[in-house]
């Protein structure tokens, strides 16, 4: 049996739990062929199939990202793909991956923020993930900060409370004024009270 044999689509099952399933496998086992062949059916004719190799690759790319690390130019080439899924699956691998190849991913920055300020909510959150990522390798983490900031200052107020306590461990004294300005800033249009009180308690924490 192949690896295809065993996505959800391939067995007649509605939901993710085998694609999961497949992933926890992967892990464990380290089948570097398997996962070869998940990669190479991103490019499948069949959508679902397409569906169901991005969602193990991600999937295994956060149990053990450094089975799926090699394809992080597969991921990024996928990001211009029409398939949505697939664009936002990528996108989520890439952000599994990126402490396991982060020159290669800091390269394409230019691409990945295109894409997630194109793209859906999921592309924009794994974006800001990537990001962050960055910021904990020094030769990137000024570069990287001053486009998470862009990230946080046009980002929906629905995600600014995550986006901000995700970025906490990387504020220094050089990046916190700007970081809280904007926060400061963004907060009054903040509706709903306990996002609102979120933003405040990451403002007194680092004042």
């Amino acid at each position: 049996m192949t690896v295809v044999n065993k996505l959800a689509s391939s067995l007649g099952i509605r939901g993710s739990d085998p694609n999961k399933e497949l992933a926890r496998s992967l892990a464990d086992s380290g089948d570097v062929e398997a996962i070869k062949e998940l990669v190479v059916n991103l490019n499948n004719k069949n959508k679902n199939i397409q569906s169901d190799c991005i969602k193990v690759l991600y999937e295994l790319g956060e149990l053990n990202p450094k089975l799926v690390s090699a394809y992080a130019k597969e991921f990024i080439n996928l990001l211009d793909n029409k398939n949505n899924r697939l664009q936002w699956g990528a996108m989520t691998a890439l952000d599994m991956i990126t402490p396991e190849n982060p020159k290669l991913i800091y390269n394409a920055l230019g691409k990945i923020i295109a894409v997630a300020d194109k793209g859906s909510v999921i592309t924009t959150d794994h974006c800001v993930g990537i990001l962050l990522k960055l910021c904990a390798e020094k030769q990137y983490a000024d570069d990287a900060f001053a486009l998470f900031l862009e990230q946080l200052q046009d980002c929906p107020t629905n995600q600014l409370p995550a986006y901000a306590e995700k970025a906490v461990p990387h504020i220094n004294y050089q990046n916190k004024g700007k970081f809280i300005s904007i926060l400061n800033t963004r907060i009054r249009d903040i509706e709903k009270d306990s996002k609102r009180k979120r933003v405040e308690i990451v403002i007194k924490k680092l004042s």
